[in-house]
């Protein structure tokens, strides 16, 4: 059993930057896959970034390639999600995930955070 908690979201602007934490509980956080995902006003939640258990592969979906890094600390249990650039088209809620195999799909995803709201205004 995983229990992650997300932080860092919040309000900013334009071409600013944030970065998300996510904190697991439990001594297994390097036996899984780490992934973000987002999810918009009305729009479907979607596949953000993974990193890999050791933390030496990444996976970014195309519109963040560049933007965005993701980030693990197996020693303290947390997975970290720099934006930079930001532009509105990001304002979602935003979840980290656990998952026990290097997928972008949703239900390969065991554990899931509550979600932290980020907001880009123009």
């Amino acid at each position: 059993q995983v229990q992650l908690v997300e932080s860092g979201g919040g309000l900013v602007q334009a071409e600013g930057s944030l970065r998300l934490s996510c904190a697991a509980s439990g001594r297994t956080f390097s036996s899984y896959v780490m992934g973000w995902f987002r999810q918009a006003p009305g729009k479907a939640r979607e596949f953000v970034a993974a990193i890999s258990r050791g933390g030496s592969s990444t996976d970014y979906t195309d519109s963040v390639k560049g933007r965005f890094t993701i980030s693990r600390n197996n020693a303290k249990n947390t997975v970290n999600l720099r934006m930079t650039r930001l532009e509105p088209e990001d304002t979602a809620v935003y979840y980290c995930a656990a998952s026990l195999v290097v997928t972008r799909r949703q239900d390969a995803y065991n554990y899931w955070g509550p979600g932290t709201q980020v907001t880009v205004s123009s």
